[in-house]
């Protein structure tokens, strides 16, 4: 039995939202919803978190770990498609104030990636001026895209 939403927890609540904008809904499949990063300067860093409430890896079942697996290849084919990255970073933490729902930030790494942005000085994306709302939008929908072409 999946448990009910937890209204408490902000993911949560956007996962009961039908009318999401491109940039909340890059991509769908049983289990999880691929969003782009809010907060990030670097064009196709996408958020993939549960639709449900999940605060730690094991909480997942065997098919939510299975279809994400799967999810996690596919967007890093996408994003390489798009972004011209070389490969991708696949991150979990769940530890920021207000983001304990498990979410995983998948990471275009560049091929030109400044050497003090490599590993962890990748998140220095999270502290410069963020894309646009509409940046945003438009990064999805060329992901959604790819995705759609898998």
């Amino acid at each position: 039995m999946i448990p009910p939403l937890n209204v408490e927890c902000f993911t949560c609540t956007q996962e009961a939202n039908d009318q999401l904008p491109q940039r909340e809904r890059v991509w769908r499949v049983p289990g999880w919803r691929v969003a782009h990063s809010f907060n990030s300067s670097l064009p196709g860093w996408v958020v993939v978190v549960p639709t449900r409430h999940v605060e730690s890896f094991e909480e997942l079942s065997t098919e939510e770990a299975s279809v994400l697996g799967e999810l996690l290849r596919d967007l890093t084919v996408a994003l390489k498609s798009v972004t011209g990255c070389q490969k991708t970073y696949v991150i979990l933490l769940a530890e920021a104030e207000g983001f304990t729902h498990m979410h995983f930030h998948v990471v275009p790494r560049m091929e030109n990636l400044p050497s003090d942005r490599r590993g962890t000085g990748i998140f220095a994306y999270l502290k410069e001026e963020p894309l646009t709302s509409h940046e945003r939008d438009q990064i999805a929908g060329r992901i959604s895209a790819a995705l759609s072409s898998l």
